[in-house]
């Protein structure tokens, strides 16, 4: 049994991912096996959490991945460790928007039966933090809140005003971190600047958390309250498994037809394994570890390659995942790296399959921001003063290398890039916006699939499949001389 502890706050900004990234580096140091974990969509304090623990930082969300495969996903990351750090998102208590605690903090804590440890920004705050930590943690029975870190404590005499106020509720105070200014994270338009960016950088804040976490937390007893979880019901995720499951279900591509539904065609074509080549570097760095591991188990090779700096695919690519990132930031890079994208445009003129999500969607166009991309798409993309946010229920509008039309998929939309699209062109998904408009949105061109919607692959195993099969139906018809089809494209 892991170990494991939720840290929490009573809304952003109070500090959760400081901690949380200090106690993954301190528990690190220590000797102990830290297992980092994120609760929502986001992609960019796993990258923090990764550097601390020295392993993947996976994300728990309810939303995308379903709350029945929390406890799987959640097993299976944290096998074979001892201490599970669980970062919260937003306030304990705030979830998907209209749908009470679903996907809230405290929706996880209470399906990994997790006890909660409560970070508390502390600045102009005296005995009215005890009502605060009160209200918390009297809110919900279910939730355990099993100790309060006050964070951004200005002095000695600060701290024992807030000690003695908290000592009347009995919670335990396990930590009060004074201010560090010189570890604050820096941020951009989408939050965080990802720890992948900031290389050396993003490295030492993390070690420097990591030496006040351990010199202003009592880490044995935040330990002692993380081995007070019960055990977990119920066997580890495993992508093998899960794919073997989704074989019995998944269409995929026969020769001569990419996308054959009403021909009934299942899994099972040959020609080895294909190259699918995964995006990554400092212009894409959102990805879920899961993509990966379910390529993997479909029967793919994953070769992670950098748009910015590679002037060529991994050697013998059939197939293409662009995830999310920041490519407005490196325009100017990726645009001027044109061997790599005439490559990529080369992938889809022959019908390789392509996989895009928001980032990789920017990377596709014509351009963006005036600065010409791959070309792929008929499409100029530019940023906007708009943020796009929000969990979005859809609905695809064809068939494509990621789903049959009329498969409903659950994602994340998180932008402030805006497409215009040509005429002519197939959305990939449509759903009901909150104001009861129908939205469409993406693009789906042969072989390709681009859209602003992040998306988690646990919960559509069949997507890695479909991808890989296409990947592998590639690679035949590069062996027998076979032409593609698709449009001409130019970079």
């Amino acid at each position: 049994m892991t170990a494991r502890i939720v840290v929490a706050a009573p809304a952003s900004g109070h500090g959760k991912t400081s901690v949380a990234t200090g106690l993954l580096a301190a528990f690190a140091a220590r000797g102990l096996t830290v297992s980092p974990h994120k609760v929502g969509p986001d992609y960019i304090d796993p990258g923090y959490h990764a550097l601390a623990a020295g392993r993947p930082g996976r994300t728990l969300d309810p939303w995308l991945v379903g709350e029945e495969r929390l406890i799987p996903l959640f097993k299976h990351a944290s096998a074979a460790t001892d201490l599970a750090v669980i970062e919260g998102v937003m306030g304990l208590y705030d979830g998907a928007a209209g749908r009470g605690e679903f996907a809230s903090t405290a929706h996880v804590a209470r399906t990994l039966d997790a006890p909660v440890l409560l970070v508390v920004d502390s600045t102009a705050m005296g005995r009215s933090v005890a009502a605060l930590v009160k209200g918390f943690a009297g809110f919900d029975p279910r939730i355990r809140v099993g100790g309060v870190i006050l964070n951004r404590v200005g002095s000695d005499r600060h701290e024992m005003i807030l000690r003695l106020a908290l000592e009347e509720l009995g919670i335990p105070v396990l930590g009060a971190i004074r201010r560090h200014d010189a570890l604050a994270t820096p941020s951009r338009h989408l939050g965080l600047v990802p720890a992948a960016e900031r290389s050396q950088e993003a490295v030492d804040v993390v070690r420097g958390l990591g030496a006040v976490v351990a010199d202003a937390v009592d880490l044995d007893a935040v330990l002692a309250l993380a081995r007070s979880a019960p055990e977990l019901p119920g066997p580890a995720w495993n992508a093998a498994d899960e794919i073997e499951a989704a074989r019995k279900t998944t269409v995929v591509a026969e020769t001569g037809d990419l996308w054959p539904e009403k021909k009934g065609r299942r899994s099972g074509t040959g020609f080895g394994r294909p190259v699918v080549a995964m995006a990554g570097g400092a212009a894409f760095t959102f990805s879920y570890a899961e993509t990966a591991e379910l390529l993997t188990a479909a029967g793919a090779d994953v070769v992670t390659f950098d748009p910015r700096k590679d002037e060529r695919l991994p050697e013998g690519t059939s197939g293409l995942v662009i995830g999310g990132g920041f490519p407005e930031i490196y325009a100017e890079e990726l645009s001027a790296n044109r061997p790599l994208r005439i490559a990529v445009a080369a992938q889809a003129k022959a019908q390789a399959p392509i996989v895009a999500e928001c980032a990789g969607l920017l990377y596709l166009a014509r351009s963006l921001d005036d600065r010409e991309m791959c070309g792929v798409l008929d499409t100029d993309a530019s940023m906007t003063g708009r943020l796009t946010l929000g969990y979005r229920e859809a609905t695809a509008m064809s068939d494509s290398v990621l789903a049959t039309a009329g498969a409903t998929v659950r994602g994340h939309e998180f932008h402030r890039t805006a497409c215009r699209p040509g005429t002519g062109v197939t959305p990939a998904w449509e759903w009901t916006a909150p104001d009861g408009s129908r939205q469409r949105e993406g693009f789906v061109e042969g072989s390709v699939h681009a859209s602003y919607l992040h998306l988690h692959w646990a919960s559509m195993p069949g997507a890695a499949l479909r991808l890989t099969e296409a990947a592998r139906l590639n690679v035949a018809r590069i062996s027998t001389g076979a032409p593609g089809r698709g449009r001409e494209v130019k970079a």
